[in-house]
């Protein structure tokens, strides 16, 4: 029975991590439609979400089901929880994804206001947590995710300077204003990935650790 339930739990964690490649890749390609103008792989992108959804439902069907029927206690029962969590904010990343998919659209009908140089760092700064945050998750490594808590500021930072850069562009050519305000929205859709993303680390460390380091500010 035990050696049962284990190989559930290995089932759902493969789930998970299949989820998770799944956001980590529509991050990816919603940023190379923007960047390569390519209203055919925004199309995809808008597919691949309702992967996104269909496997947080088969996650959380499966996890209310371990709960019923197997009261798993302290550790598992943790486990469980966190992995219905990590499903929630992998299907919120899709949904940014989805955003910026649609601005890319926006964007490519019109001509660009500058060069796309900050917003595809801001892409791989949170492709990149979206990786290390689940492999943390996967190997056990709470440091691991403790570093992509701090990577967060860096996407920050990189948002506030997008959209200084853009208002100004705003201010001296109204012209621009229909793109800018796209890239903007794209931006931010991306901060928000990184912040899922915190929000995924964060929960990493509460499955290893037993500690809630939420909302902490040092």
């Amino acid at each position: 029975m035990e050696l049962h339930f284990d190989q559930e739990l290995t089932q759902l964690k493969d789930e998970l991590l299949r989820m998770s490649g799944l956001a980590e890749q529509s991050v990816a390609e919603s940023l190379k439609a923007l960047v390569s103008r390519d209203a055919a792989l925004a199309q995809k992108v808008h597919a691949d979400d309702k992967q996104l959804d269909r496997l947080q439902m088969e996650i959380d069907e499966r996890s209310v089901g371990l709960i019923a029927l197997r009261q798993p206690k302290a550790r598992d029962l943790r486990f469980i929880i966190v992995a219905m969590k990590i499903a929630a904010e992998l299907e919120r990343i899709g949904d940014q994804a989805v955003n910026i998919a649609h601005r890319a659209e926006d964007v490519n009908r019109e001509p660009l206001v500058k060069p796309l140089l900050d917003i595809p760092q801001m892409a791989e700064l949170a492709r990149g947590m979206i990786h290390d945050a689940l492999d943390a998750f996967a190997y056990a490594k709470p440091d691991a995710a403790r570093a992509v808590i701090t990577r967060d500021q860096q996407v920050d930072s990189l948002n506030r300077q997008v959209h200084r850069e853009l208002t100004s562009f705003m201010i001296e050519d109204p012209h621009t204003i229909t793109c800018a305000l796209a890239l903007m929205s794209v931006s931010r859709n991306l901060e928000r990935i990184a912040d899922h993303t915190t929000n995924i680390a964060e929960d990493v460390v509460y499955l290893y650790e037993g500690r809630d380091i939420r909302h902490q500010t040092d």
